[in-house]
């Protein structure tokens, strides 16, 4: 899979491409990032990226042809014939639809992505329009650049490449982890993985030696060893925290009549305390 970033501060992806999951996939070939200074794609002394708005208003705008120009230069299919399957150009913005988890499985089966990397009041519009496939934006707020949004992607897309993780079921059963089947039992005497992030929900808290810490114990119902108190446990402690934290998700989680009795006791609890 490749990516492409087009930003006015390429030193800003330096430190964050160099450590854990997006370094090994790259030094393992399962990924090429490529940076691209849009300051290079422009034919004035200054080195201009932005003008004043038409219309009067605060701020700077992205001019488009310093992008138009970047984007030619990486033979990207125009948008007219381009296979989403195989492209997608993006433009991180803060008017854009959300990135979520079912977003990133989505770009994960995409061979290349290019990202443009907002800045200042905006982007020319004509960038969109012309060369862009979609928009996103990684939350409801504003920050001071698509840089963030642009390695929060590239982060989260590449962590589901096959091979990039040490066990393929990695990005199956955790938070937001969709799954076929989401409260399979594993065979006979093997350890129980995980009912909590499949189906759409939050994953349960979890726990590590030492037993005790600060007064505070493990629970003792994953303490005891019993496969089946520990599955139920985990999904009752992921309703518990989807509900407490994220409760829109459970309007699409996959739940069965055995969640939907805990949930039920779960609200029951929250309205009391």
């Amino acid at each position: 899979m490749r990516f492409d970033i087009i930003t006015i501060f390429p030193d800003f992806f330096g430190s964050t491409l160099e450590y854990g999951v997006l370094s090994r996939a790259r030094s393992t070939g399962l990924v090429r990032i490529d940076v691209h200074d849009l300051r290079s794609f422009t034919h004035d002394r200054h080195r201009t990226v932005d003008d004043r708005p038409f219309g009067g208003g605060e701020g700077m705008v992205l001019k488009p042809q310093p992008i138009y120009d970047a984007i030619s230069s990486l033979a990207v299919t125009p948008k007219a014939d381009r296979d989403a399957s195989r492209e997608s150009v993006i433009l991180l913005s803060a008017q854009g639809r959300s990135f979520t988890q079912t977003v990133a499985r989505e770009l994960s089966g995409v061979e290349r992505i290019v990202l443009i990397c907002g800045r200042y009041e905006g982007v020319d519009e004509r960038v969109n329009e012309l060369l862009c496939d979609r928009e996103l934006s990684i939350g409801d707020y504003v920050l001071s650049g698509g840089e963030l949004g642009a390695a929060v992607i590239v982060d989260a897309v590449t962590r589901l490449l096959p091979g990039v993780l040490g066990h393929p079921d990695s990005t199956r059963f955790e938070s937001f982890g969709v799954d076929e089947q989401p409260h399979a039992v594993e065979p006979d005497g093997a350890p129980p993985r995980t009912t909590a992030g499949a189906g759409g929900l939050l994953d349960y808290p979890h726990y590590t030696r030492p037993a005790e810490f600060q007064g505070l114990a493990v629970p003792e119902a994953l303490a005891g060893g019993n496969h089946e108190t520990i599955r139920r446990w985990r999904r009752r402690m992921a309703l518990a925290k989807t509900l407490r934290n994220r409760p829109e998700l459970l309007e699409r989680a996959v739940l069965d009549d055995d969640d939907r009795r805990m949930l039920r006791e779960l609200e029951q609890e929250q309205s009391r305390s």
